[in-house]
């Protein structure tokens, strides 16, 4: 892949990692200029305009050098699919090259990219193995179509709503209601809860067999990221907190939260599980986890702040606040 205009027919950029995947993406999302309905077409026009496609929620790739490589065809190589009426939403910049995702039908074929003929995928079966600024891109525009898919109808008076601003907001075409809507995210927060030697990991029923998490759960309306951390302990496991550090933060567009994540403190206290929102919860130590695969455990998958945040304490490169 390569960042240079007209070159393939895939863009990337080697800035270097980002905190997590799905974030740093470095894109130019060109916000100013969303309004400006001329402005986005004579975008769509341009030479190197790209396209983003998606397929039922699933990213388009091929392989490349033994490797996936995110398929994004030459906007003017595909205008039968800009024809067709599918929807289409402008993403942004990327070294000056206009992307625009398409959400194509359920059984659209994926484009050929290269002599090469790209498949649809699930973004978590190949999200930690993309570079960071394609992954954070694929995540950005699965997330904006979800948020179209979910706001066909404007939750105020329940007429039909229309996509405006590049597809950056939903205009209710009721005239005696005329709400705006724009994209939403959902913040929810994640907490690795560290007991000197020990971290407090939970299981979920519909997890897959033998996983193990750090803590997680969504902030409520009237409520401070640090509140929810509290309030999300407590409930879970009975177990009141002491201290907590902001670590980073990760854009999870399954299908459209942000995690926020802390480390916390607290004293190994026996748990009080509450089994209607986890299966079980123990407290670990560095070198269970470190064995995990000979006792049937595992780690979340390799694209999540959770995983990385267990990862980092495991190796000590985070400690208790």
């Amino acid at each position: 892949m390569t960042g240079k205009q007209g070159m393939t027919d895939s863009i990337s950029r080697a800035d270097g990692p980002a905190a997590n995947i799905y974030a740093g993406g470095g894109l130019d999302r060109a916000s100013l200029w969303r309004s400006d309905d001329k402005w986005i077409l004579s975008q769509l026009d341009r030479p190197e305009a790209r396209l983003v496609p998606l397929s039922a929620g699933r990213v388009a790739i091929f392989q490349q050098g033994g490797g996936p490589v995110v398929a994004m065809p030459r906007a003017g190589d595909y205008r039968f699919w800009l024809r067709n009426g599918w929807p289409l939403h402008f993403l942004g910049l990327r070294d000056g090259s206009p992307l625009f995702v398409i959400d194509l039908p359920d059984d659209a074929p994926a484009p050929a990219i290269d002599g090469s003929d790209a498949q649809f995928t699930d973004l978590r079966e190949v999200g930690a193995i993309l570079p960071h600024p394609d992954a954070s891109l694929l995540a950005y525009a699965r997330a904006l179509t979800h948020w179209h898919h979910t706001h066909r109808f404007c939750g105020r008076c329940g007429s039909p709503t229309e996509s405006r601003q590049g597809g950056h907001m939903r205009q209710c075409l009721s005239a005696d209601c005329a709400a705006q809507h724009f994209p939403r995210t959902d913040p929810a927060v994640i907490m690795l809860v560290i007991a000197g030697d020990h971290c407090l990991l939970g299981r979920q029923a519909r997890w897959r067999p033998g996983m193990f998490s750090a803590l997680a759960g969504f902030v409520e309306p009237g409520e401070s990221f640090e509140e929810a951390v509290a309030r999300e302990v407590m409930e879970e496991t009975g177990i009141p907190i002491r201290h907590l550090r902001y670590h980073s933060s990760q854009p999870w567009p399954f299908p459209g939260n942000v995690m926020i994540g802390f480390h916390v403190s607290a004293d190994r206290s026996p748990l009080r599980i509450d089994h209607n929102e986890l299966e079980t919860a123990d407290w670990f130590t560095r070198d269970d986890i470190r064995a995990f695969d000979r006792h049937g455990r595992s780690l979340p998958n390799a694209d999540s702040i959770a995983r990385r945040r267990v990862e980092d304490w495991v190796e000590g490169r985070i400690q208790a606040p």
